[in-house]
């Protein structure tokens, strides 16, 4: 059993910042990745940004030079700083981790962000 927990978020005006904390637990030999994606009403849920195992973190268009994804998959703990926050970040926010056996995935039950105009 995998058990991915989430916080950081909530209501915040545009223009500014939240932080998104994700942990991983469990039966976790090693990580491939881990990120975050988000899912607003009526629409499909979307990669936010992901962190590989040595390799470069991607973000989405969107929210690249806003968003910024650190954290250590030793510690199975990643961060996402998001600032300049829009309304159309908008969302709910999953984290995700891919495990290095078997490239398993797994979800957060999701954290949601507002962000009113």
């Amino acid at each position: 059993q995998v058990q991915l927990v989430e916080s950081g978020g909530g209501l915040v005006q545009a223009g500014g910042s939240l932080r998104l904390s994700c942990g991983a637990s469990g039966s976790i030999s090693s990580i491939a990745a881990m990120g975050w994606y988000r899912q607003a009403p009526g629409k499909e849920r979307e990669l936010v940004a992901i962190m590989p195992r040595g390799g470069s973190t991607s973000y989405a268009d969107s929210v690249k030079g806003r968003f910024t994804l650190s954290g250590d998959l030793t510690k199975k703990t990643v961060y996402l700083q998001m600032n300049s926050l829009k309304p159309e970040d908008t969302a709910v926010y999953y984290c995700k981790t891919i495990l290095s056996f078997g490239l398993r995935d797994y979800w957060g039950q999701g954290t949601q962000v507002t962000v009113s105009s």
